[in-house]
């Protein structure tokens, strides 16, 4: 099982050499590279550079390097994916993503310009259309990974208020990951904008996880380590997956069909769980080598 951890999703301005430098630090599983809401107009082909330069020179060990581009719509977008097409970057990340069309469109691009086969794209959910038409996007190509929430756009087309309980969310919140696990790819939970509210932060990280998230995209370092805690699997889950799978292949050596483990019945899905969290903790300690 091949998995890659993605409990921490942390945008980074694409402008700001300083903060790509600091990133090599930072214990964030994910790395987004922003050339888009984070870069002023003007410095967007400055941006481009500084991107290729930090990515070229490395020192981020495992992290996922992500590059996320201007809109389709903009005049900067088939520039973004041609510069980052053979940059080094792990994938590209498309807002404000509503058809499938735009996806196949955006692997076009990158094709054209010589991005490598394993390039992968991630597309953002952050307008109604978008999410409404999730299910497409998220099938609309082998190389589609991610699907990743963007609520801050959301909230304003919906007029939906960041309340911390993010009941005006829930939907929107239920059909991306829906539309993701039909997919067979991750999905990335929406960003919390106040940074002064750490268990308003917590309980939107726990939530998000109990609605099947696989991690949350953060704005500030501060964020990273309860995103690691809570989307990662714990010290219990870890404990119980490996008595599972112990009980299990013990099973299948003696051909025994029912397997009890404290008292409880494991059947086919729950040894595929036990395996998906066994596997993520040793993806976790890969990345942190």
């Amino acid at each position: 099982m091949s998995i890659r951890p993605r409990r921490s999703v942390l945008y980074m301005p694409g402008s700001n050499p300083r903060a790509l430098e600091k990133a090599r630090n930072l214990p964030a599983d994910c790395l987004v590279f922003d050339l888009e809401d984070a870069v002023s107009p003007a410095s967007k082909a400055e941006a481009r550079e500084h991107i290729k330069e930090a990515i070229k020179t490395g020192g981020y060990g495992n992290r996922e390097l992500v590059v996320r581009v201007n809109g389709l719509d903009t005049e900067w977008a088939e520039d973004d994916l041609r510069a980052m097409a053979q940059s080094g970057a792990d994938a590209i990340c498309l807002p404000k993503v509503e058809t499938a069309a735009e996806v196949i469109r955006a692997i076009a691009i990158l094709d054209d310009a010589g991005a490598p086969s394993d390039l992968l794209l991630w597309a953002m959910a952050e307008t109604p259309k978008g999410v409404l038409n999730s299910q497409e996007v998220a099938s609309a190509h082998s190389r589609l990974a991610v699907l990743m929430m963007g609520t801050s756009d959301l909230s304003k087309d919906l007029r939906v208020r960041h309340s911390p309980d993010r009941l005006g969310f829930i939907t929107s919140l239920s059909l991306c990951v829906l539309a993701a696990r039909a997919a067979g790819i991750d999905v990335i939970d929406g960003v919390q904008l106040d940074l002064n509210r750490d268990e308003v932060y917590r309980v939107n990280c726990e939530q998000g996880r109990d609605l099947g998230f696989d991690g949350k995209s953060l704005i500030h370092p501060k964020q990273i380590a309860a995103a690691n805690e809570i989307f990662g699997p714990s010290e219990a889950e870890l404990a119980r997956a490996e008595k599972i799978t112990v009980a299990w292949q013990q099973a299948e050596a003696e051909s025994i069909a029912v397997v009890l483990v404290d008292g409880r019945l494991v059947e086919n899905l729950h040894i595929e769980e036990a395996k998906r969290h066994l596997a993520i903790a040793e993806a976790i300690r890969n990345n942190a080598e």
